[in-house]
């Protein structure tokens, strides 16, 4: 794969989102198989890896640590801190708050790098902003690691483009995670223009909307079950009916993907991929089929004809991106 860069290094612009190997999407994998999966990864040409420290509550950072620590020169890992799980006397998970923190930052920070197994992070990211903490303090204490060579870049996520400009005059932002796909496209009017201004890296999360991009769902195979997110309250577009009009829009990909003879899901990564060369992509997977799939995107090529086809899609999408508590976390 052509390479594209977050700062000073270079990565594959299709990466691997390792969120779903521990947490939200089902049972965690069994180590061993996620292991090799992200081996695989690697021989294909994958060198992002993105991780949390929320995923799992480190048990995410800890796979990546034990399956890149004989082979950490092939690899970039990104992070990120911010959000914790509050809990209740029995210890049963009651929500969640933003600590933005200096002091959470070093906390955070120094467990990663543990869990991790490595001395230097590549990508930190400040996971959601902390309204209660000014984004010039949390910016210029992530600037400190930079300076003390515990992490090469900084970065934000789900950051509006007032708060990157601030903390960039801190401390140049390398790069921003947000969602972005066919189906969510906000951040197109003020971050990506940001971003191009300032030069920094869009990481796209989500480029196969949770799924549903990939054509591989249908009116009788939802996601559902023990440790799925996408379901009940959380996900508005998986809501009934919201979830049923939504794939009718995924015919529209269908179409386009049939004429390439491509899936929907390169379709979409080809999509996001075409609209910068700024732009890069961590698509989650749990299965080889699926990794290979996607990293199939990106010989594909949408014509102007074919991408006019796919213009209006995310206008007529049934749903918030999150339920509102997720979505009063973003954009701040």
């Amino acid at each position: 794969m052509d390479q594209r860069k977050i700062d000073g290094f270079t990565v594959s612009p299709i990466g691997l989102g390792c969120m779903g190997l521990s947490a939200f999407y089902g049972p965690p994998t069994e180590q061993a198989d996620a292991i090799k999966l992200l081996h695989e990864a690697i021989e294909m040409g994958v060198n992002h890896f993105d991780t949390a420290e929320m995923y799992g509550l480190g048990a995410n950072e800890k796979l990546l640590g034990e399956a890149f620590a004989d082979r950490r020169e092939k690899v970039r890992i990104a992070t990120k801190f911010g959000p914790k799980f509050l809990f209740d006397e029995n210890g049963k998970p009651t929500g969640t708050t933003v600590d933005g923190t200096p002091a959470n930052m070093r906390r955070a920070v120094e467990n990663s790098l543990r869990y991790l197994k490595t001395d230097i992070i590549d990508l930190y990211y400040l996971h959601r902003v902390d309204p209660n903490v000014p984004i010039e303090e949390t910016a210029g204490a992530m600037g400190e690691l930079v300076a003390e060579g515990k992490v090469r870049a900084i970065g934000l996520s789900e950051a509006s483009a007032d708060t990157i400009r601030r903390a960039h005059t801190i401390h140049p932002v390398s790069a921003v995670q947000s969602e972005y796909s066919i189906f969510s496209r906000d951040i197109e009017a003020e971050v990506l223009p940001t971003l191009k201004e300032m030069g920094a890296t869009l990481v796209a999360y989500s480029p196969l909307g949770r799924g549903l991009l990939t054509g591989a769902m249908t009116r009788d195979n939802k996601p559902g079950g023990e440790g799925e997110y996408r379901q009940g309250a959380m996900q508005p577009r998986f809501a009934d009916g919201a979830y049923e009009a939504n794939l009718a829009l995924v015919e529209e990909v269908k179409a386009v993907a049939a004429a390439h003879n491509a899936t929907p899901g390169q379709v979409a990564l080809a999509w996001v991929l075409g609209r910068a060369d700024n732009i890069v992509t961590i698509p989650g997977t749990t299965k080889l089929a699926n990794l290979k799939s996607n990293l199939g995107a990106a010989s594909v090529r949408i014509s102007p004809e074919q991408l006019s086809r796919l213009e209006g899609l995310a206008d007529r999408v049934q749903g918030a991106r999150y339920n509102e508590s997720g979505m009063s976390a973003i954009n701040r």
